[in-house]
């Protein structure tokens, strides 16, 4: 069954073409406001109703979610589960790479000399290193790709798109990331799933039928 980037990117465009122009949005936002000014447009407009709910919809971007639901998935569909486990491995692998690669302070260190103007959420450990780009945001966009891709009513890429968003911005929320390593996470988390759906679907034996039942089919 061969599958191109084209046939990925139509099963999802109603996921695709939202998040573009979410993207071009970003982008035009970049131009008119510097990194710091995006920060503490975010970081001084906090209430306690965020406060508590931030740090779990952060959760919703972490990689044991993710393989906690591929684990249940398995009991009905090792397609499925795989496709979804081994998306989460090749785009957290580039993610980390470019982690390292870029090796950019997060706002706790970069903004070290103001770090008491700063609004902290008790109780969350924030981090100082390996700011870009945001690893939560890539695992939520790659998840709401991969649905997008296998779910038959479209209609929840909408769902899922708002999902890779509150997510994302939770992460600026907390503090852990800037709006720049939010971006640069989910254009990663978008293309590489694309890209990788697009090869690993293709192959013949992921097609066979024992591929398509699970531990309970």
């Amino acid at each position: 069954m061969k599958i191109s980037i084209k046939d990925v990117i139509q099963r999802i465009r109603p996921f695709f073409i939202p998040y573009l122009i979410l993207l071009c949005g970003c982008f035009i936002i970049k131009l008119f406001f510097s990194k710091d000014d995006i920060y503490f447009a975010i970081n001084t407009r906090h209430t306690d109703f965020l406060d508590t709910i931030e740090p779990y919809i952060t959760d919703l971007g972490n990689g044991w979610t993710n393989i906690i639901i591929a684990a249940f998935i398995t009991l009905y569909n090792y397609r499925v589960a795989f496709l979804m486990v081994t998306t989460f491995l090749i785009t957290s692998l580039a993610v980390q790479i470019a982690k390292f690669f870029f090796d950019a302070p997060r706002p706790k260190l970069y903004f070290k000399d103001q770090v008491s103007k700063i609004h902290f959420v008790k109780g969350v450990d924030v981090l100082s290193n390996h700011s870009f780009p945001s690893g939560h945001t890539l695992t939520a966009f790659a998840t709401g790709v991969l649905i997008t891709y296998l779910v038959k009513n479209k209609s929840w890429s909408i769902l899922l798109l708002f999902y890779g968003i509150m997510v994302g911005f939770s992460r600026m929320y907390l503090s852990q990331h800037f709006f720049e390593d939010v971006i640069g996470g989910s254009a990663m988390g978008v293309f590489l799933s694309i890209f990788w759906i697009g090869w690993i679907d293709s192959r013949k034996f992921i097609h066979t039928p024992g591929w398509n039942r699970g531990l309970f089919r």
